[in-house]
């Protein structure tokens, strides 16, 4: 097997007189061998095709490891996190294979003098007694198996469980569900997900939101779009009709979300891009100034130059104009599966509720191209 440890970048001049700059994974003989082929045939061969013959010539058969090893391991955005409820047939039951069927109780807080906190209490875990967060007294639980409850009217119409977990040590609590239909937006295969989550920190009870995965790279698509929310709560009521209502406003939102996703994607795809100004709005994410630390220059350009290959090489864009809604998807490409410059100990959860909540970059991108 050949070496296949990362040996940087390499920078070309193109024909226009701007400035190239690829990721290369391979031995020190095949990056300059691509450095050679890549400058001779840079306006007649992508980056894809100029490794895949660089390796077939020099008899490598070992094409995952050296080729876009970038694009071969995307993964959803929740891959890791929480239990796979599928066959649940119920929320109960998935709350149980979740391990979420514990209970918050409310305390009393005190000082350490032993003076009490008026106005305030604390949720804490019963099953270990963490402290999952400070509320008024006036904030009511809601139990997880409660704040799911509405979505067993959801499974009637189709809608499927997948996944169920706690994030943040606790603190919120999610079931992530599909929807029945099979979106086909712009020759692309889009899977509609949603998330249901709960709160027990003091934030908001209950929330749905829109997690659309574009199936050939698991890039979010849950676009910020003017005419549907994405973003939408629901109540908390314990009778059979109020949970029926919050089913049908779910579904009502979530289809009405993903026909206005359809006519976005349209309208990005009539957004022609040129490469000048897809670089003009990469650089805006990562700019490089001179008022920069070194330490701070050096990261910005090598996020820089993983937007770029993801915009310019990915195989799955291949076949995408350069328009809007090329952006868009390399943009999220690199906001969903990207690796940080430090990656936190709780890095895939932040991601996660970036995900289900809308993710900045994702957005920026978005309104970038519809301004093009």
């Amino acid at each position: 097997m050949m070496d296949c440890k990362i040996y940087g970048v390499l920078k070309f001049t193109r024909s226009n007189g701007g400035c190239c700059t690829k990721y290369f994974t391979g031995s020190r003989r095949h990056q300059m061998n691509f450095k050679n082929k890549y400058t001779a045939d840079r306006n007649s061969q992508t980056l894809h095709t100029c490794l895949c013959n660089i390796l077939q010539e020099e008899g490598e058969d070992n094409m995952a490891a050296a080729v876009e090893s970038m694009f071969s391991v995307r993964v959803k955005p929740w891959h890791g996190l929480g239990t796979i409820v599928q066959d649940a047939p119920d929320s109960r039951e998935a709350v149980r294979l979740a391990g979420l069927d514990w209970k918050v109780v409310q305390q009393e807080m005190l000082t350490d003098n032993g003076i009490p906190v008026f106005g305030y209490k604390a949720n804490v875990r019963d099953i270990d007694n963490r402290v999952l967060g400070v509320v008024s007294d006036r904030y009511q639980v809601v139990q997880n198996e409660e704040a799911f409850a509405f979505t067993d009217e959801l499974l009637g119409e189709g809608v499927r469980y997948e996944t169920a977990g706690s994030l943040q040590d606790g603190r919120r609590t999610f079931i992530l569900a599909r929807l029945p239909e099979r979106f086909i937006i712009a020759g692309d295969e889009i899977t509609p997900y949603f998330v249901i989550m709960n709160s027990h920190d003091g934030g908001c009870s209950i929330k749905a939101a829109m997690t659309p995965i574009r199936v050939v790279c698991q890039n979010t698509l849950n676009l910020a779009l003017r005419t549907a929310r994405r973003v939408w709560m629901t109540k908390h009521t314990s009778n059979i009709m109020g949970r029926i209502d919050d089913a049908r406003m779910t579904l009502q939102f979530a289809e009405k979300y993903m026909a206005e996703m359809g006519r976005s994607v349209d309208s990005l795809i009539h957004k022609k891009l040129s490469d000048r100004k897809a670089m003009e709005y990469m650089a805006e994410f990562f700019p490089v100034t001179e008022d920069m630390s070194a330490a701070q220059k050096k990261n910005n350009i090598v996020l820089l130059n993983d937007l770029k290959a993801r915009y310019f090489d990915a195989p799955d864009l291949k076949d995408v104009g350069k328009n809007g809604y090329r952006f868009v998807n390399a943009v999220s490409d690199f906001a969903t599966h990207a690796q940080p410059v430090r990656k936190t100990k709780n890095y895939r959860e932040n991601l996660f509720l970036k995900t289900a909540e809308g993710n900045p970059l994702i957005d920026r991108a978005y309104q970038m191209a519809l301004s093009s």
